[in-house]
């Protein structure tokens, strides 16, 4: 080839997405480890699992008998266990604020989010997907998992271990609040909002709920929470 023609081949090449910094892998596929009930690793990769939440490696939930158990430490022994030597493919949805990789991830040609959550293992992340709320349904009527007794709502207990509060409202308050005729329209703002447990609905139920936290740590409209 022309040497000529052949430089200007490689910078019309590079002039495309493909070889743009900020161009990430739609699939990552591999052995993974599990970092936590909704983090794993392919490749060094860190992957956060799309739509889903599941509770904190040092979170305790309480069985029907009020025994506390490490629900966040099964949550992840249960995925591995899953998971187990297989090979898992994620298809990338989006990049976090950690930097961690967001995806859908599947192994044997199942829904790795979707299992978690139906198993119990994980909640219906509503903030950023309602993907796998019929999921969390199947669990909570089935009394799978974690829904089997008590537990605080995993972004409650992360915010109450910041802020070093008591812990945030539990499981059977978040489902009476699911009950006040609060809607996700007209979008609001923290000055149209009448209460801090309002302002949490919206922030874990609502599309736009994100904005009422402006510095992403778990506690929305901070002027009335």
């Amino acid at each position: 080839m022309n040497p000529a023609l052949a430089a200007l081949t490689l910078v019309l090449a590079c002039a495309l997405p493909a070889c743009s910094s900020k161009t990430v892998d739609t699939d990552l596929q591999g052995v993974a480890s599990v970092i936590d009930g909704d983090t794993i690793e392919i490749h060094g990769t860190r992957i956060r699992l799309n739509g889903i939440d599941a509770p904190e490696s040092g979170q305790l939930c309480q069985d029907p008998r009020g025994t506390a158990w490490r629900c966040g430490q099964q949550a992840s022994l249960a995925l591995s266990d899953r998971i187990g030597r297989q090979v898992v493919s994620c298809q990338e949805t989006d990049i976090d604020r950690y930097g961690r990789s967001v995806a859908d991830c599947f192994a044997g040609g199942e829904n790795l989010n979707r299992w978690m959550v139906r198993e119990g293992w994980a909640v219906a992340y509503r903030q950023y997907s309602t993907a796998y709320v019929a999921a969390e349904e199947h669990a909570r009527t089935g009394q799978r998992g974690i829904w089997e007794g008590r537990f605080d709502m995993p972004w409650d207990w992360r915010a109450a271990r910041r802020s070093g509060q008591k812990a945030a409202p539990p499981m059977q308050r978040l489902q009476q609040l699911a009950g006040q005729n609060w809607s996700c329209n007209p979008r609001r703002t923290c000055s149209q909002i009448g209460s801090c447990a309002e302002a949490r609905w919206y922030l874990q139920n609502c599309p736009w709920g994100g904005r009422l936290d402006r510095d992403n740590d778990g506690i929305p409209c901070e002027s009335i929470c």
